[in-house]
């Protein structure tokens, strides 16, 4: 009988062993990104504190169209963007999650970048 690998249980494994290297502290917070099939989340972490300074995702109420695709993504990015040049924050550490750099997580860090955020 072959056993299949479970996806979820590999990008946990890699998002552990990336989590070991990054963290976010009150001068550079650490942006980190979840991706699901219909939306896309990302949050602005302090990890010293342990505290979420600032979060943007697909689900919000500003927010009206399909969350599950590249153009979400990018529009996300902005506003994750947005929110944090609000706070003050200008440079973040950018945290995949285990997910691979590619599509719409690209795209978040993209539009993230294109409105000032520097990763």
């Amino acid at each position: 009988m072959v056993n299949k690998a479970d996806k979820n249980e590999a990008r946990l494994r890699r998002h552990r062993r990336v989590r070991g290297k990054i963290s976010g502290t009150a001068e550079r917070p650490r942006l980190d990104v979840f991706r699901s099939a219909k939306h896309i989340y990302a949050q602005v972490i302090d990890d010293t504190k342990g505290v979420t300074l600032a979060s943007a995702s697909s689900m919000d109420k500003d927010f009206n169209a399909y969350g599950g695709n590249i153009e979400a993504a990018k529009k996300v990015g902005e506003a994750i963007a947005k929110k944090c040049l609000e706070k003050g924050i200008t440079e973040v550490v950018y945290d995949r999650g285990g997910f691979v750099y590619q599509g719409r997580v690209q795209a978040l860090a993209e539009g993230a970048r294109e409105a000032g955020l520097k990763l």
